[in-house]
């Protein structure tokens, strides 16, 4: 990990103010997705696993599963928020 950064750190330090606002909205916008991602994943595996277990609470948890989906998927839209202002205003 320490070559890594020792790495990337002159490629770092020539960047300007532009090149860093970019960097940062590339990790801005990927932690984002990623993490909404995995939770979508983690929500869908859950919900399949109660209605098989339970096939009469289908229409709630379908409910419950939607209103999740929506929270989680506004995590995503955050991060491409701040991407856009990374890009946008920096500069």
């Amino acid at each position: 990990m320490n070559t890594i950064l020792a790495l990337a750190l002159p490629i770092l330090a020539a960047l300007e103010t532009k090149g860093i606002a970019a960097f940062a909205a590339a990790i801005a916008i990927s932690c984002g997705a990623l993490g909404s991602t995995f939770a979508m994943g983690k929500l869908a595996s859950s919900a399949l696993e109660a209605g098989s277990r339970q096939p009469e609470v289908i229409s709630k948890l379908q409910t419950m599963m939607l209103l999740a989906i929506v929270f989680i998927e506004s995590i995503g839209i955050y991060s491409l928020v701040v991407a856009f202002l990374l890009i946008f205003t920096v500069g």
